[in-house]
């Protein structure tokens, strides 16, 4: 019951979040909505930044899951890297896409993006990791540290989610196929071993 009343808070903060906007959202609004008393919500959540980053951290979550399915594939790592790529900015896409005004806010509020970043991050830099620790199980990928090359390999999926999410780069004749084709080829041409004809 614990659980469900917290799951229920969040889904309908959401929603409120994505229709009305964080700032115009009220924990009232969110009590209220999830027909439920005001003193109800201050039991699971302190403040509406509290109920935000629970919102947030559910997001993620679902970027995460599958981006673990992919690690957890049976195919060569290279593929694996590649699918990662592809998997990650679409879903993040569609999580933005989905939350209507946090799609405002993850363009105008920097520190909202550090926010849900910061909770990604970790865990994704650990997902990139056992891919790289696979390839050079492998010999398919020659790397001096794979715990840093997995930051930055991180690191530059994020910079590049704001391009991808707007599609913006079709200006420079870059399109999101091409995009993540770019990222990919960067990556893997970086890594990949140099096989002698």
């Amino acid at each position: 019951m614990v659980s469900k009343t917290r799951d229920k808070f969040i889904e309908v903060a959401r929603q409120l979040f994505a229709r009305k906007g964080v700032e115009n959202t009220t924990m009232n609004d969110i009590a209220s909505a999830s027909a439920k008393g005001r003193r109800t919500i201050y039991t699971y959540f302190k403040s509406k930044r509290d109920i935000f980053n629970a919102v947030i951290e559910r997001e993620t979550d679902q970027v995460l899951s599958r981006l673990r399915l992919i690690v957890a594939r049976p195919v060569p790592a290279e593929e694996k890297l590649r699918q990662y790529v592809d998997v990650r900015f679409e879903t993040m896409k569609e999580v933005v896409s989905r939350n209507g005004s946090l799609r405002a806010g993850f363009f105008r509020d920097v520190r909202k993006v550090d926010r849900a970043r910061k909770i990604l991050s970790k865990k994704e830099v650990a997902l990139i990791r056992a891919i790289l620790d696979e390839g050079v199980r492998a010999g398919v990928f020659d790397l001096r540290d794979p715990s840093g090359m997995a930051v930055i390999i991180s690191q530059t999926i994020q910079g590049l989610d704001v391009p991808f999410i707007r599609d913006n780069l079709t200006e420079n004749g870059i399109n999101k196929e091409m995009l993540k084709d770019y990222v990919t080829d960067v990556l893997l041409h970086g890594i990949v071993r140099r096989r002698e004809s």
